[in-house]
């Protein structure tokens, strides 16, 4: 198991996890909501030999060290959190690979920092006019009301409750107890971490992901599209849309798994992602 690694930004210590020579081409995984490094930890492995992956455990909900209280976690400030890690680990440019939410931050960076970007990597993921998809609109509501994401914090405790449709039940097909227990824990227990994901939750909107899709034209840079076969939430057309968008890229389908490639199909995703970063040096 790969050390844990603290980096200290304006906003507050973010934790992160790395494989491979540091002096490799980077790799920067972003996860998206209620989600830490553990969806990338059987991908990295695997991209070790050649590739420096670096996953950070961002602040929206299964993080254990909240940000300072003033910090912006609104997607605007969390591509900014990105943006400061990146030059704080003096990586002036990065592969980024990026699901769920952190697939629409990652679009983010195309419209505001596309010069950091040397390749785009999208897994299933928010875009255009989904952010977030309709069965998890709830956790927009409730940020928005006082408790209400301590409650969903203390449901989360019961372990059969997250393999609902409304929880993890179709966001991914296998995950481990431990797991699951590490990744819903931060949010039953810290008000620190409550406070970040809301300040995130609250600030979420398709108009984001709408207006960051007028930036794709533009953006020059590899794109691998890998999109799985299976997803509940995020339909294809989406998938196809972006390889159309983007005036670079490639899809692929990710068989046999959910939202949460990283968990279902490890090894496919990270066979995909190496043939691509191989071939668009």
């Amino acid at each position: 198991m790969a050390i844990v690694h603290r980096v200290s930004l304006p906003m507050g210590e973010i934790e992160y996890r790395e494989y491979g020579p540091a002096n490799a081409q980077p790799i920067l995984f972003i996860h998206g909501v209620l989600a830490n490094h553990q969806l990338w930890e059987k991908v990295a492995p695997q991209l070790a030999e050649s590739y420096r992956c670096i996953l950070p455990t961002w602040p929206l909900g299964a993080h254990t060290r909240p940000l300072h209280r003033d910090a912006d976690v609104s997607p605007e400030g969390m591509v900014k959190i990105i943006v400061s890690f990146m030059d704080t680990m003096q990586l002036e440019r990065a592969t980024l690979v990026g699901n769920d939410s952190g697939g629409a931050l990652c679009q983010m960076m195309v419209e505001h920092h596309p010069q950091r970007i040397q390749r785009l990597i999208l897994t299933s993921c928010d875009a255009y006019d989904i952010w977030l998809p309709k069965q998890f609109k709830y956790l927009e509501f409730a940020a928005f009301i006082p408790g209400m994401l301590w409650l969903l914090g203390q449901t989360m405790r019961i372990r059969v409750l997250r393999r609902s449709p409304f929880a993890f039940g179709w966001l991914v097909k296998c995950m481990s107890r431990e797991t699951s227990d590490a990744i819903t824990a931060p949010l039953a227990q810290s008000s620190g971490v409550r406070r970040d994901v809301g300040k995130f939750l609250r600030n979420i909107s398709p108009r984001l992901t709408e207006q960051a899709a007028k930036s794709f034209a533009g953006f020059r840079a590899p794109v691998l599209i890998a999109w799985s076969r299976e997803d509940r939430f995020f339909p294809l057309a989406h998938a196809e849309r972006l390889q159309r968008d983007f005036p670079n890229a490639r899809l692929v389908l990710i068989d046999d798994a959910y939202t949460y490639s990283g968990f279902d199909n490890p090894a496919q995703l990270a066979g995909a992602i190496k043939v691509f970063m191989s071939e668009v040096q």
